[in-house]
């Protein structure tokens, strides 16, 4: 009697497990076009996407001098990537949650029936796919590469998905920071210091002078915080997955103190 009850509710238990998880996948996305739609609907993506091709134009053709260097590879795009991204990604993430605190929508958004979880992760998808958007939208400086020469594929490849990674990460940073205030100016300082020093902390200049003062071994072990010591070993073509982890990690771990941040001024 015991196992045919058994069997008869195992049946109802993997049915409701398989319908909470669509569900959850639904309200992210639910969220995540909202956000989508947020942003074109008014000029804050259009204004970014230009500003980013443009200066992304700017130093990899003018200030790193492309064509004077005679090589057939995207080493002056992805070098100057990460200090773009510096300004430009905290400029897109910090009004992800301030804007909602400042408008008085977010005890709003809490209360529909989503986890704030899902509300976190949607919003996040939506800004990181801009982002991704405004990442694709530089191919034709791999037209431009491939025309002038036959450059190592697997190695822009792996550049792209580095730099899809580290924005992904400098996004997640500046999702905490919106959170902490609903000031738009004081959240986008915070995330670049923050992201500034996980880039300072594995800058070969820094590092080099760091081990003049401190023992090596610290410093190495320092610098394996910092998100520049990654991006460069994925940037050279090696996709090492110690790599990836580390920009999941830093995007995971984000997250989740902009959830605690969030239950913080729900439970105040």
């Amino acid at each position: 009697m015991t196992e045919a009850v058994l069997t008869a509710t195992e049946p109802r238990e993997t049915t409701r497990a398989a319908t909470r998880s669509p569900g959850a996948f639904a309200h992210i996305w639910t969220i995540a076009k909202r956000e989508l739609a947020g942003y074109f609907e008014s000029p804050i993506a259009y204004v970014f996407i230009v500003i980013f091709l443009l200066l992304v134009g700017f130093f990899t053709f003018m200030v790193a001098g492309f064509f004077e260097r005679g090589e057939a590879n995207l080493e002056p795009f992805f070098v100057w990537l990460p200090w773009l991204y510096l300004f430009l990604v905290p400029a897109i993430g910090m009004r992800m949650w301030s804007e909602e605190r400042r408008l008085g929508t977010l005890e709003l958004l809490l209360t529909m029936p989503v986890t704030p979880w899902q509300a976190i992760v949607g919003k996040f998808l939506a800004s990181w796919l801009v982002l991704g958007l405004a990442l694709l939208l530089t191919f034709p400086v791999v037209i431009t590469v491939s025309y002038l020469g036959h450059p190592d594929n697997g190695v822009i490849l792996a550049g792209y998905v580095g730099s899809f990674l580290l924005a992904g990460a400098y996004l997640s940073i500046s999702s905490m920071t919106s959170a902490l205030t609903r000031n738009q100016v004081v959240s986008f300082i915070l995330a670049v210091v923050i992201c500034l020093f996980l880039v300072l902390v594995g800058y070969p200049p820094v590092t080099n002078l760091l081990v003049e003062w401190v023992n090596p071994w610290l410093v190495q072990a320092i610098s394996a915080f910092s998100v520049m010591t990654h991006f460069e070993s994925i940037r050279k073509g090696v996709l090492d997955s110690r790599d990836i982890l580390y920009f999941l990690s830093v995007i995971g771990f984000s997250l989740f103190t902009t959830s605690v941040i969030l239950r913080s001024h729900r439970a105040g």
